[in-house]
């Protein structure tokens, strides 16, 4: 017996099931299920560009007899449709399992939205763990159910499944040979003559999964009281059991395609039917579309948006909540911020002292659009901000405007910015490309990334040239700069700038302060009398800076201050010094 998260069950399950291959991108809250697997024995894992070609690759191992577990969040399915809804077609040979780590709530993603509705469209079968157990589970059953069927599935997970621990009993690996890969282009050549009758099988490919859902041990249907029938799935069955210990259940463990048979039983058996789903509603209109009626909570709807709790269903149905300590009102605010000495800080206090349009994208620097920073204008979706920043620059084009600058980190740039960027070159586009090399793919963990030339497990790999790609699309005017100096970054901010016609990239580069702690034997920085209390070094938005209250002058925290000296750079008093006697 084990304490494993939901990701790391997953992991445990894929590998006990005989995957050979791992293939990803990290995104939370799916990637420690890659890191896991990549640290088994006996496996290849590897973090790909993004999760289109992830599901790329997945697909040609699979077709050459392996099976392949593929991770990814919800954002990261959008990404990867393009080859699934087709992959759908194509069918398996070796087992294929994507894992799609949803996130109510938004905890870490610019959107809630529920991978279920892809399934439905792609035609790829869910099944969906409540817990780490069942994900262990679940995940050997969907790669057994996979090759059976002869299609991809989905392991769908939320933040509490893949993050939350509880026991698991763990099993040995079963090694699987490769299943022989045998030429037939109406299997794997989707142009319109196979793809039609591969339509045809899909069909009767699902139509068999049904029949399995209606049988499976991994719907569970538990009858109760009869006064309440409640159908849910994933984390919402964990919620149902402590707010309604007494209701009868229907727990899905495959929720697409949908036990029709058993949710009719269930409606037979209760005077009163409920769904219970978190930020979707997904689950009320497969059911409603089987013809049966539910009723809405008594006391209230559910909320349409976020996680639920126990305390929450019990509310909707009007039953008491138990007793709460009292939240304490005196606890200051701790709102997120890029880190003492993160490299990116400057590049948004200079880009907002100077007035620009800035297009964000995906990664821990969106945190530079918040007060007192406030140097980032949007953030769409990875690769977005170039984008984003070429259809600002032809709306204004012709107007006096300031100027336009997309900001994109470097792992982002090699998921998607890169062609976003080869898309404004071909068009002749103008503007200035920020790209933050902080040699990590900081928001997720540190992950490698192409740019960094670190694998997955570390196996001997090259570093690409970011500033050569830049180049080998016509883009003259690269340069790289030290964004810890703030003279530098406002010079090649104002001068790539002031070029209204002409596309410049600057890469800021300089490594993550967490990664290899490149200040740590440096001493902090402290006031001297010397300061005026102009604030300024505050608007830098530092976690070691503050501000007295009594008196307006600033203090630093030696604790959390790292050396970095950014703040020193913007005090025109020669208030901020280093600490004597304090290297640590």
């Amino acid at each position: 017996m084990q304490l494993l998260s939901g990701n790391e069950a997953i992991a445990q399950g894929a590998w006990e099931a005989g995957a050979r291959i791992g293939v990803g991108y990290p995104g939370t809250p799916s990637t420690e299920t890659m890191e896991s697997f990549g640290a088994k024995e006996n496996v290849y894992a590897e973090w790909c560009a993004n999760e289109k070609v992830a599901v790329e690759v997945a697909v040609g191992a699979s077709a050459a007899g392996a099976r392949v577990l593929a991770t990814m969040k919800h954002v990261g399915v959008n990404v990867a449709a393009d080859p699934l809804y087709t992959a759908a077609y194509t069918g398996v040979n070796g087992g294929l399992v994507v894992l799609a780590a949803d996130d109510p709530g938004m905890h870490s993603s610019q959107n809630e939205q529920d991978t279920r509705f892809h399934a439905q469209g792609a035609h790829i079968p869910v099944v969906e763990p409540s817990d780490s157990a069942e994900a262990r589970e679940y995940t050997m059953q969907a790669f057994e159910a996979s090759e059976r069927f002869d299609i991809p599935f989905f392991v769908r997970s939320t933040v509490r499944v893949s993050h939350a621990k509880s026991p698991v009993e763990v099993g040995e690996r079963v090694e699987r040979e490769l299943i022989p890969y045998e030429k037939d282009p109406s299997k794997w050549v989707m142009m319109p003559a196979y793809a039609k009758p591969r339509r045809t099988s899909l069909d009767a490919r699902i139509a068999q999964v049904a029949q399995w859902a209606e049988t499976s041990p991994l719907n569970r249907l538990e009858l109760n009281d009869t006064s309440i029938g409640v159908i849910c799935a994933g984390a919402s069955y964990q919620y149902v059991r402590d707010a309604l210990p007494n209701a009868s259940i229907l727990k899905l463990g495959i929720t697409w395609p949908i036990a029709t048979g058993l949710i009719a039983k269930l409606a037979n058996h209760v005077d009163a039917l409920y769904v219970v789903e978190e930020g979707s509603d997904y689950l009320s209109m497969q059911v409603k579309a089987t013809g049966v009626a539910i009723s809405e909570p008594p006391a209230h709807a559910l909320p349409k948006e976020g996680e639920l709790t126990p305390g929450i269903i019990r509310s909707a149905f009007g039953l008491a909540l138990p007793e709460e300590l009292p939240t304490q009102d005196d606890v200051p605010g701790r709102p997120p911020a890029l880190c003492a000495g993160c490299p990116h800080r400057l590049v948004f206090k200079e880009l907002s002292r100077a007035k620009c349009i800035v297009t964000g994208d995906i990664g821990c620097y969106t945190l530079g659009a918040l007060p007192p920073l406030a140097g980032m204008d949007s953030t769409l979706d990875m690769g977005a901000s170039i984008s984003m920043a070429h259809g600002f620059e032809l709306a204004l084009a012709g107007t006096d405007h300031q100027p336009v600058v997309a900001v994109i980190g470097d792992s982002t740039f090699g998921h998607s910015g890169f062609t976003s960027l080869l898309s404004t070159a071909y068009n002749k586009g103008a503007g200035t490309i920020c790209i933050l090399d902080n040699r990590t793919t900081g928001m997720t963990g540190h992950q490698g990334n192409p740019f960094n030339g670190i694998t997955l497990q570390n196996r001997p790999s090259r570093e690409l040239d970011l500033e050569g790609m830049v180049r080998s699309l016509g883009i003259s005017d690269v340069q790289v700069v030290n964004p810890n100096n703030m003279k530098d970054v406002r010079a090649a901010i104002k001068d790539a700038t002031s070029r209204t016609d002409e596309l410049s990239v600057i890469i800021f580069r300089s490594p993550c302060v967490l990664l290899k702690k490149v200040f740590e034997r440096q001493a902090p920085y402290t006031i001297t009398s010397d300061c005026r209390a102009c604030g300024v070094c505050v608007t830098l938005g530092c976690p070691a800076i503050a501000r007295i209250e009594e008196t307006g002058e600033a203090c630093i925290d030696p604790d959390q201050c790292v050396g970095c000296g950014q703040c020193k750079a913007y005090c025109g008093f020669g208030a901020i010094v280093r600490m004597e006697g304090a290297l640590r």
